[in-house]
């Protein structure tokens, strides 16, 4: 199956990748980014066919923007067969410093406003139609806290139970929510990590398996698959013990840092 596929965070890292695996499969894109003159250079670069792709710039963290953005793509391309919400940021916060509180809120109003506002004009017309997948990207992140990394790995559980509360008011309609989970992917956001990250990957490796998982519908899918099992282990464990593991591991960086 080919057809459109709209990719928000398309500039750079996974939103990248994603974009490079559905174009050489031969889909058509619709690449969103705050960042557009970075994203036609890239996409020049790329030698990507003109009538294959279309640009919209847009900030996920304005509702009136990104949502415009869905309907600028509906009515130029038409409804997308596969909408991504990749767009996120990772920073670390202390929640002893004012400022960091601010840090907070922006981390939400793009990983989980900015996903929920994307998916907002495609959903009833995919509805409509009874086709279509609504993809929100996660993380392993989401699934226990990490110190120092509150803002982030509670803005990603909530995405991953977000897309669950969609997926079962979609499914009787025939449109699929599938939640990609994945671990330490090779971008920008996890260069400046002070941590060890193990079963590290590469963004077009990651991109070739969200690719299959989505095709086959998942309803949550970990990549890579051994982190999924590092974190199915962690969440078992009593928090006495995850706690101890956790003492003295290096906190996220916070902002500036």
């Amino acid at each position: 199956m080919t057809g459109l596929v709209y990719i928000t965070g398309a500039s750079s890292g996974i939103g990248q990748a994603l974009a490079l695996q559905y174009y050489r499969a031969g889909w058509r894109l619709a690449l969103v980014a705050r960042r557009t003159t970075e994203l036609q250079t890239w996409a020049q670069a790329q030698e990507l066919s003109t009538d294959r792709f279309a640009i919209y710039g847009a900030d996920v963290c304005d509702i009136a923007a990104i949502t415009g953005a869905g309907q600028a793509c509906i009515t130029a391309q038409g409804l997308p067969d596969v909408v991504i919400a990749n767009a996120g940021i990772s920073v670390g916060i202390d929640s002893a410093i004012l400022d960091d509180i601010e840090v907070m809120r922006r981390v939400y109003a793009t990983n989980n406003i900015g996903l929920a506002a994307t998916f907002q004009p495609f959903i009833a017309p995919m509805l409509q139609r009874r086709s279509g997948a609504l993809v929100g990207i996660a993380s392993v992140a989401g699934i226990r806290g990490l110190p120092g990394h509150a803002a982030y790995c509670s803005s990603k559980a909530a995405v991953i139970s977000y897309c669950e509360s969609l997926r079962g008011e979609c499914r009787p309609h025939g449109v699929k929510v599938v939640t990609i989970a994945p671990g330490y992917i090779d971008t920008p956001l996890t260069r400046e990590n002070r941590y060890s990250m193990p079963f590290l990957m590469q963004p077009q490796d990651f991109a070739e398996r969200a690719f299959q998982a989505i095709s086959e519908g998942a309803s949550l899918r970990f990549i890579p698959w051994q982190m999924g099992v590092v974190a199915r282990i962690l969440r078992l464990l009593p928090n006495a013990l995850f706690d101890r593991l956790l003492a003295g591991r290096p906190r996220k960086h916070r902002q500036g840092e």
